[in-house]
């Protein structure tokens, strides 16, 4: 029925990937936004001091921030694709961001619909069976529950980020479920 793998494989009819730029231009504006959240304050405070050495924190923090979101930028866009569907089914990642998938065929799912939480919409696939995924190891575990918490299900993708736009992945999920399950 259901089976897992390191990575979606990419032979399936439709495959979604996660889109560099997208990200990169997200996480950079985070960046930068957080380094002119310290710089105000701490501007403010120099001017009032005179101590301009103070400054030189800024670049460090925003350096500090920067090499933190490169790595959450390479953490999610390593692991491959994040959907690929296909006339049989459909393999997710079970993980926002390294690797690890899951295969459930259409009969497996209960419902696909789409769920936003803050700048991110994703694709969310719930399954018939709530032992799904299960067994996939403890950091799986940990992503799967903050998941089921945020969009109400273990098994997302990215839909805003990815290298296909929305619409393009959601007429491709209903094209391909066919009624099988419900969508939307």
């Amino acid at each position: 029925m259901t089976r897992t793998a390191k990575r979606i494989p990419e032979d399936l009819p439709f495959v979604a990937r996660p889109n560099l730029g997208k990200r990169a231009l997200l996480l950079g504006a985070v960046t930068l936004l957080v380094g002119l959240v310290i710089a105000c304050p701490l501007g403010l405070a120099v001017s009032a001091d005179g101590d301009a050495a103070v400054l030189l924190v800024i670049p460090v923090i925003m350096l500090f921030f920067a090499l933190l979101m490169g790595l959450q930028l390479w953490l999610v866009s390593s692991g491959g694709p994040v959907l690929a569907v296909g006339p049989d089914g459909l393999w997710i990642k079970t993980r926002p961001t390294r690797g690890q998938a899951i295969w459930l065929p259409w009969a497996a799912i209960d419902r696909i619909y789409l769920r936003r939480w803050s700048l991110e919409k994703m694709v969310c696939v719930k399954p018939r069976d709530p032992r799904a995924g299960t067994g996939l190891g403890a950091f799986t575990a940990l992503d799967s529950g903050l998941q089921q918490a945020f969009f109400g299900t273990g098994f997302t993708a990215t839909a805003n980020f990815a290298d296909r736009s929305e619409e393009e992945i959601m007429r491709a999920v209903v094209g391909y479920a066919a009624g099988r399950c419900r969508v939307g």
